[in-house]
């Protein structure tokens, strides 16, 4: 039975299932704790302001902090990448990557991680993505707002090279990554062509091509409420968040 708009339907759990639930008996079962997590995802709560129709928010905070530690909510965001791409006839293995990056505002809680984007005058972190051709996320860093994109593309690259390096071969981006170190690095360390997409110079609009494919994949991060700042203390679970988030959008796809 479904509390919320944001709780998981039996198709959409059963994909998930097996990677969660490991047949162990405990208090409170992995699907009300998954809800759990996604409602505050989408609603922005705070933990303590949890519903009471969900398992108590220590204890929610607890699977939280595991799963996040162990690498479980990462491997779960994965693992929907893997199969959304599968679902679109897609290699399992991306060929095209387009990198770009999106400030954060951070709240007084934050720690860590923190720095002042001139360019957009705002004091926090950074969402460093790269997605492939349909939108999902391959790798993600969070970093302080005043680290320069193309230098903080070279962490990203590195996470990317870690799931992807067989497979990526091209690398679009935006006009605040060009330099030839940079595209020299990535042509000798990883074997990547970097292309800019050069903005329109005409003065009217004209949707960039690839462009706008990260440029919606952020939209769809930022439609879920906790990431409409950055309400967590460490980069950690802002990370974290992020793919919560769009675990939140593959699984609307089943």
């Amino acid at each position: 039975m479904r509390n919320y708009p944001s709780d998981l339907t039996d198709s959409q759990w059963q994909v998930i299932e097996n990677l969660i639930n490991n047949g162990r008996k405990r208090k409170y079962g992995m699907r009300t704790i998954t809800d759990a997590l996604l409602y505050i995802t989408k609603s922005g709560c705070q933990w303590r302001m949890l519903p009471k129709n969900y398992p108590p928010w220590e204890s929610v905070y607890y699977y939280f902090r595991k799963w996040k530690s162990y690498g479980i909510i990462e491997e779960i965001h994965d693992y929907l990448v893997s199969k959304i791409r599968k679902k679109s006839n897609k290699k399992e293995m991306p060929s095209v990557g387009i990198i770009d990056s999106q400030s954060a505002k951070a709240i007084n809680v934050c720690q860590g991680g923190l720095g002042y984007d001139g360019g957009k005058k705002t004091k926090g972190r950074k969402r460093h993505i790269v997605v492939d051709t349909l939108g999902m996320v391959l790798a993600v860093v969070i970093h302080p707002a005043n680290i320069h994109d193309s230098k903080a593309a070279i962490e990203v690259f590195q996470a990317l090279k870690d799931k992807y390096i067989n497979g990526i071969v091209k690398i679009f981006a935006d006009g605040g990554y060009q330099g030839e170190t940079l595209f020299d690095w990535a042509k000798q360390k990883m074997g990547w062509i970097v292309e800019v997409v050069k903005r329109n110079e005409t003065g009217k609009f004209k949707v960039l091509p690839k462009r706008w494919i990260v440029e919606r994949t952020f939209a769809w991060i930022s439609f879920q409420r906790r990431m409409s700042k950055d309400y967590e203390r460490y980069p950690e679970s802002s990370l974290a968040f992020v793919h919560l988030s769009m675990v939140r959008v593959m699984l609307n796809r089943f």
